[in-house]
């Protein structure tokens, strides 16, 4: 099988990075990567673009680097707030993922991020306070703090009803504390 040497132009998934000189099979670079403008073939006049090329990339990942801590830095200071379904009993219907964070940062902080710099180990299936850790680059790492609540109030027991509840309580245990009494002098 016939290889070629090309320089990419643009970034490649599993192939490689803007401005890397790779090796690919002949077949790929004629019928694809040439045509497409996504690489250029190693010759003596594309070795000067090669370096220009290099600049750019080396400035474009500087920029990326310096934005994501940037943006790291201030995602930490933040803490979020989500709202969330739940029952009757307070459970969560569902979870909340990767996307729905993200979503809830598009909206309520105006920041692009894409849901794959966010981990969780697992969905998020409880109410309350999270700690997220934040992939923004290869070199930062950042958190953010969300708060799940539920958008549908939970239901709160009255305060004449906590009353009632408790002064039947205490009924019941007299009751079953004269029954025992009873039974014990029967039993006599």
């Amino acid at each position: 099988m016939a290889k070629t040497e090309l320089i990419l132009v643009k970034p490649v998934v599993g192939l490689g990075g803007e401005s890397d000189q790779v090796t690919v099979a002949a077949g790929y670079a004629r019928n694809y990567l040439v045509p497409h403008g996504i690489a250029i073939p190693v010759n003596a006049g594309n070795k000067h673009r090669l370096e220009k090329l290099r600049k750019q990339r080396a400035e474009r990942e500087t920029n990326d680097l310096n934005s994501m801590s940037e943006l790291g830095k201030s995602l930490s200071k933040v803490t979020l707030t989500i709202g969330v379904k739940t029952g009757e009993d307070g459970k969560m219907f569902g979870a909340v993922t990767t996307g729905t964070i993200a979503d809830a940062i598009k909206t309520q902080l105006d920041v692009a991020l894409d849901k794959k710099k966010i981990h969780l180990e697992k969905p998020i299936h409880l109410l309350g306070e999270h700690e997220i850790e934040l992939r923004l680059h290869a070199d930062v790492k950042s958190s953010l703090k969300i708060i799940l609540k539920s958008t549908n109030p939970l239901p709160e027991i009255k305060a004449e009803e906590k009353q009632e509840a408790q002064h039947t309580e205490k009924r019941g245990r007299r009751n079953a504390g004269a029954e025992e009494a009873s039974k014990a002098t029967k039993a006599k």
